[in-house]
């Protein structure tokens, strides 16, 4: 933003003349000198650890970087992320609409599907999924009249790799129907009431008026619980499943180059991570362009461009 000239803001030429002449001396910032020294002593001190130390096995670790064996873990994590976090909206935005509906039944049963789900560790609902048929032998469907429709044995239905899409999709689900929820509630309310004043039913309200507007606010926080959930889906490794963490578990099983293979790991995760916070900066961006006029620069240049075409016109 540029600086305004003294004579603009009132002030007599003699004096403005006067504090133009006075000297401009920068503020020192001692606490940030301070501050950028000791990170850059400290991030010089991490780097030459890391490569100074020969346990880390570098060579090792880039060997293994493409291994069949981690691709396909790879692969697998990016599958599990996928599928789980289409599940997770969409469970979430119903149960997000039920936690607004105004069924007080509904609300209390979105309510304790949201505490259940968002207070049991993601780990033991992993665990409990994968050991459903320590409860449930088989799972059928009858009808009075047409009889079994189909019967299948628990343990042949819930393989590991379904297991972890139920129990990460319940979990998640818990999480996006609070983000939704809460870009429900920053509409303003007045909106819906002057659409239900018109007739409109509650359905309608929810599709064309509350739920556009709040994908401005819900949107940003999804791509942050995406992120969350392609780290989580690491928890998988504890019921064989073959993702990107179990395979490099089954390669330094063998071959005990632990630490490297963590590298590979690790190096893989933050990859992936990089390219969604990418595109989650430009979805946000995106988004976010209703923020115009909290920017002045922006919103002087619209003020002019609309004193400009008024003068044309």
């Amino acid at each position: 933003m540029g600086v305004a000239h003294p004579t603009e803001i009132g002030i007599e030429p003699g004096v403005a003349a006067a504090v133009s002449r006075l000297p401009v001396v920068p503020q020192r910032r001692y606490g940030i000198w301070i501050g950028t020294a000791l990170a850059l002593l400290l991030a010089f001190l991490i780097i030459r650890a890391f490569a100074s130390n020969p346990a880390f096995a570098w060579g090792t670790a880039a060997g293994y970087l493409f291994h069949p064996s981690i691709m396909r873990g790879l692969g697998n994590t990016l599958i599990l992320t996928v599928i789980i976090m289409v599940l997770a909206i969409v469970v979430g935005t119903v149960i997000a609409i039920m936690r607004v509906s105004p069924s007080p039944v509904l609300r209390a049963f979105s309510g304790v599907y949201v505490w259940f789900f968002r207070g049991v560790p993601a780990l033991i609902q992993l665990i409990f999924w994968f050991n459903l048929s320590l409860l449930v032998r088989e799972i059928s469907l009858a009808l009075p009249l047409a009889g079994t429709l189909f019967s299948v044995r628990t343990n042949d239905f819930m393989t590991p790799f379904f297991s972890a899409v139920v129990a990460l999709s319940l979990c998640e689900a818990g999480y996006m129907a609070e983000i939704i929820r809460a870009g429900i509630k920053s509409v303003p309310s007045g909106q819906a009431e002057a659409a239900s004043a018109l007739g409109m039913p509650y359905r309608m309200i929810l599709k064309r008026i509350t739920l556009p507007q709040a994908m401005r606010f819900v949107l940003p926080p999804t791509g942050n619980e995406a992120i969350n959930l392609l780290k989580m889906t690491s928890l998988v490794t504890f019921i064989a499943v073959d993702d990107l963490f179990y395979s490099a578990q089954s390669i330094y099983a063998r071959t005990f180059e632990t630490i490297p293979l963590l590298i590979v790991v690790a190096f893989w995760y933050l990859a992936v991570v990089s390219i969604m916070s990418v595109g989650q900066h430009f979805l946000e961006r995106h988004f976010g362009r209703s923020d115009i006029s909290r920017d002045p620069l922006m919103m002087r240049a619209l003020r002019n461009a609309i004193g400009l075409r008024g003068i044309a016109r």
